[in-house]
């Protein structure tokens, strides 16, 4: 950005926050200036870089470009009403309402799950952003729009459409084609005087005009050859510029995709508009703006209804690029889409070193045909997502969860030492009844806080019942749950009925560890919200996009972790060390050992890895008691741990590669 760049004004902090980040250039410098309005309220203004405070920025993935910027709009309400047709925004109001939750862990990956405070690394963090490839490829043109090195780069990235005698044309659909993008670049109509099976003849609407184009069959060759171009016009530039008639969305669309900007769905409309009209001098209004938008990525994404029908080859193709991939297709009685599903064959073999403890969640999709995926999850033993399974289905209802449990059990077979958490929903508890008894059912606390909050006015005993499901030992709960009782007869009721055993960690039947919520499967909703407006095939190629990164980036990460215990864990039990060389021991026999600080005491057998606290048996990691135990008798802590918590464990879970799909090799028409 130049120095004489003239102040711009934004009137909140997050219209500044999205106008630093459509700047190109990575570290930009830049002066600002909070200025008290004569209504009371604060404008922020970027000046040139000679006045003012300096502030640096850095934005790593910045997208924009000079001149311009995208259309966020002060009032989000009416944005949303224009765009709500197909490209409608609930993502982003999720993502609002999640980063408001109670229970937060911010992994690598830009997924959640700080169930039982685990803290994080301090590594870097990373944002899951899955956009098509063709957006990545063209990215360098959008961002340099309306600059003069970029003027002459689109002018000869344009070039490309002339006309040349001995071209070629499947037909004359693609020759109206090329003609039309060839009209809208120099702004110009067009007629045609003659068009049949052999000929076409088309030539510049201004009467008396030198400029046509001439094209016939070559014998009983397929197609239209040019013979004949004259390519200049000998009518005025008033007379052949007055109007656009071939200036239609399905002619911008590819013109916009091809030469001037990006399709990504972070792209709005009025951009488009925008960009368009700056080099075309075309009116363009929302809708047509919206509308050539669509085109342009339809051209990459194809159709919805097209998607459909590719999904056959798709599954297909993936099954034969991944060994071991369980996918489902289900159709209705009339040979229509009702449901998908799919597990990697990598996350199959992977779920074997993690934890059994699934979490399964259902998120709405923004596409024509709207619909719902379902993810069942896991997390590994560094406390990062571990993705299972997905499907799309119409709606959650009965039919399509016990449709997907019954699916997922092909994976993940039905068992007791099993746990499976997800929200309150109905259809869920009737078909994890169903299709896995043996399995433990646990819900969110977080839906059972939030549907507390909103039922009752006591919001002052909320945390004592976030206590009361966090308790590890039986007698804190009760102590809890009976002054719950005391001062909220009707809260204590509904926490009954909710089930005590499915939301308070000490009546739990099974293990969940420290998985309190279902906050991971909200972190993948979010990691996939630019996605879920995608045509199906698209989608599930954007899931398994994001899957072989993470299983790549994660596999080289295990391998490089030198200490037994995953970082995660290392770090989680450098806090307990210490902590632990506060606590004095007292031997009370050969297997336990009391540990005391203070008042608290508690008595910890390491044969049986168990503690008085109930943490280390939770947990399954040696809890502050355990570790001033082991020390004093000996015994490596590091033992103490599940195996699950082991770095040979996570480098096996991320053992399996996830390949992309092998679109050369051909599909046979009636796949297994």
């Amino acid at each position: 950005m130049s120095h004489d760049t003239p102040p711009v004004y934004v009137s909140n902090d997050r219209q500044l926050q999205n106008y630093l980040s459509l700047l190109t250039i990575d570290q930009p410098r830049l002066c600002v200036e909070f200025v008290k309005m004569k209504d009371g309220s604060n404008a922020r203004t970027k000046r040139p870089h000679s006045s003012a405070s300096e502030v640096e920025y850095t934005y790593e993935d910045a997208r924009g470009f000079d001149g311009f910027c995208y259309d966020y709009s002060e009032n989000v309400e009416d944005e949303a009403k224009e765009d709500e047709a197909e490209y409608e925004s609930e993502a982003e109001e999720e993502d609002d309402e999640f980063s408001t939750r109670f229970d937060v862990f911010d992994d690598s990956d830009g997924a959640s799950s700080d169930d039982d405070n685990f803290t994080v690394q301090g590594e870097r963090e990373e944002k899951d952003e899955d956009l098509p490839a063709a957006t990545q490829n063209r990215g360098h043109y959008f961002g340099k729009v309306g600059s003069i090195g970029n003027s002459e780069s689109l002018t000869v990235e344009m070039a490309k459409l002339n006309l040349v005698v001995g071209q070629r044309y499947a037909n004359k659909d693609e020759l109206e084609k090329r003609v039309k993008l060839l009209a809208v670049r120099d702004g110009f109509d067009f007629s045609v005087p003659k068009s049949n099976t052999t000929v076409v003849n088309i030539k510049c609407r201004v009467e008396g005009c030198l400029w046509r184009v001439r094209a016939s069959q070559e014998g009983d060759e397929p197609g239209f050859v040019i013979r004949i171009y004259d390519l200049v016009h000998t009518c005025s530039v008033t007379e052949r510029s007055n109007r656009s008639k071939q200036a239609t969305p399905d002619v911008l669309g590819p013109l916009y995709r091809d030469f001037l900007g990006d399709i990504g769905p972070l792209v709005k409309p009025k951009s488009v508009g925008i960009i368009i009209s700056k080099h075309f001098s075309i009116t363009m209004d929302y809708w047509k703006s919206y509308k050539t938008l669509r085109f342009a990525r339809q051209i990459d994404m194809g159709t919805p209804e097209g998607s459909f029908g590719e999904l056959p080859s798709y599954l297909y193709t993936i099954r034969r690029a991944n060994p071991g991939t369980i996918t489902r297709l289900q159709i209705d009685g009339c040979d229509r889409f009702k449901y998908v599903f799919i597990a990697f064959g990598a996350s199959v073999a992977g779920f074997a070193y993690m934890r059994k403890v699934v979490v399964v969640d259902g998120t709405f999709l923004h596409g024509s045909y709207k619909g719902t995926l379902l993810t069942a999850l896991a997390q590994d033993g560094n406390f990062q997502i571990f993705p299972i399974a997905f499907a799309v289905v119409d709606t959650e209802n009965d039919d399509s969860w016990r449709w997907f449990f019954t699916q997922l059990k092909v994976a993940i077979p039905d068992e007791r030492n099993l746990a499976i958490i997800s929200d309150r929903h109905k259809s869920i508890g009737k078909a994890i009844g169903e299709v896995y008894p043996l399995a433990s059912r646990g819900i969110c606390t977080y839906h059972l806080y939030k549907n507390i909050l909103v039922k009752f006015k006591g919001k002052h005993l909320f945390p004592l019942v976030k206590k009361a499901a966090r308790c590890f030992r039986m007698a804190d709960f009760t102590e809890a749950f009976n002054e719950i009782e005391a001062l909220h007869p009707e809260l204590h009721g509904y926490l009954q009925r909710a089930g005590v055993q499915m939301w308070a960690r000490v009546h739990f039947p099974g293990e969940r560890y420290n998985l309190m919520t279902s906050n991971i499967a909200e972190s993948m909703n979010k990691a996939l919200s630019n996605s879920r407006s995608l045509p199906i095939v698209r989608l599930l190629e954007s899931i398994r996009n994001m899957m072989t990164r993470w299983f790549a980036e994660r596999r080289e990460d295990a391998k490089s972790q030198l200490t037994t215990l995953s970082r995660r864990v290392e770090k989680l039990l450098e806090g307990r060390v210490t902590a632990s060389r506060l606590f004095e021991v007292q031997p009370i026999d050969a297997l336990r050992v009391q540990v005391q600080y203070g008042t608290s005491l508690h008595v910890v057998n390491l044969d049986a890895k168990r503690c008085t606290c109930r943490r280390f048996e939770h947990e399954k990691i040696p809890c502050v008691h355990a570790i001033v135990a082991a020390e004093h008798m000996g015994v490596s802590r590091i033992s103490l741990a599940d195996p699950n918590y082991r770095s040979n464990y996570l480098v096996n879970a991320y053992a399996d590669s996830i390949s992309p799909p092998d679109t050369a090799l051909p599909v046979p028409e009636k796949q297994d």
